[in-house]
């Protein structure tokens, strides 16, 4: 199971990035990334990074993983959250549409999972998403074929006019149809301060998607998020259904994940961010997940021993390390996931 609180499995079937803005700064990946470079068992990320001064940062260089990996949310039937990329950016700039396609045409082969899509380039993924559908159905064809997986294409979400191309790909004698985009796959953005939200949320929300979310992690900043949040009002009178906030038919932000910033170099999280944050989604009615502190915790949270950290506001946090800071915002664990039916 993976360690990352809001998901339970990682899959990486495409690895490596590139610094792109300023949540980049003390990636985990990037650590992560260099120790498996040293591992005969994973060739593959051999050359990802190389050793500076602060630490293993991004060559740049990426790596379409093994086909055990790319296969593997194949052969597991328990139904089980993924999130997808851990290690890398699915839609970096450098990343081959036919990678990507693969990936896609694997979580189409899977409509048992859930899939969680995050990524810092919102503009490629609404360039690729709505142009993808044709090669990734031929993809998942081809994928199904290769690993004698015919029946899997029973569940494969495709629109009525391909159902002909399914045939004559794949020998399939009945296909039970679904709408695109992918119903069981949800789509994310980093956004980790103001200039970084009001760049890429705006290109999440015209990128089709079964579920939108953002991710504030690690959260550096004051962020405002109403604009694309209905107000409590709307939810308390009627749940959204007359919206006067948002037209009725405008597309609003599904799920939020914070967490402050963990590592050697961490940088400490104004309590009052995630506060502000929280307060926005709960008070419009949409799930709110605190992932955890970070490396600093509010005094207020935890009491110990610990260096302190001041904020021009006076608001006080003590570095106590990722562990003993915890999850607990305001004394209360938030685990809170979107309802979806598939």
């Amino acid at each position: 199971m993976s360690k990352i609180e809001w998901t339970e499995k990682t899959w990486n079937p495409i690895v490596g990035c590139s610094v792109v803005s300023p949540g980049c700064t003390n990636c985990y990946a990037m650590r992560m990334a260099h120790r498996l470079g040293q591992n005969s068992a994973t060739p593959h990320y051999a050359g990802l990074t190389q050793m500076s001064r602060g630490g293993p940062v991004w060559t740049g260089k990426l790596a379409l993983a093994p086909e055990h990996v790319l296969a593997a949310p194949v052969h597991r039937k328990k139904p089980t959250t993924w999130f997808v990329n851990s290690m890398g950016d699915l839609f970096h700039e450098d990343v081959p549409d036919e990678w990507i396609d693969q990936v896609f045409a694997v979580m189409a082969l899977c409509p048992q999972h859930r899939f969680q899509v995050l990524t810092k380039r919102a503009d490629r993924m609404q360039e690729y998403v709505p142009l993808a559908h044709r090669r990734i159905m031929e993809e998942a064809c081809d994928i199904a074929l290769d690993m004698n997986l015919r029946v899997a294409l029973s569940a494969v979400p495709w629109q009525d006019e391909d159902a002909e191309t399914i045939a004559n790909l794949a020998g399939a004698e009945v296909v039970r149809l679904h709408q695109y985009p992918l119903p069981n796959v949800w789509l994310g953005v980093s956004a980790e301060d103001q200039t970084r939200a009001d760049e890429r949320i705006p290109q999440l929300l015209e990128t089709p998607a079964a579920v939108r979310f953002v991710s504030a992690e690690p959260l550096l900043g004051q962020v405002n998020l109403t604009e694309w949040l209905h107000e409590s009002a709307c939810w308390i009178q009627d749940g959204g259904a007359e919206c006067t906030c948002h037209p009725p038919d405008e597309i609003c932000i599904d799920w939020v994940i914070v967490g402050g910033e963990s590592g050697p170099f961490a940088r400490p999280m104004h309590p009052d961010w995630a506060r502000m944050i929280r307060d926005q989604y709960t008070g419009a009615g949409v799930p709110f997940f605190f992932k955890q502190w970070g490396e600093f915790v509010s005094v207020s949270e935890i009491e110990g021993p610990g260096d302190h950290h001041k904020f021009p506001d006076g608001a006080t946090v003590r570095r106590t390390g990722k562990k003993l800071a915890g999850r607990t915002l305001d004394g209360r664990v938030w685990d809170q996931m979107p309802k979806v039916v598939q």
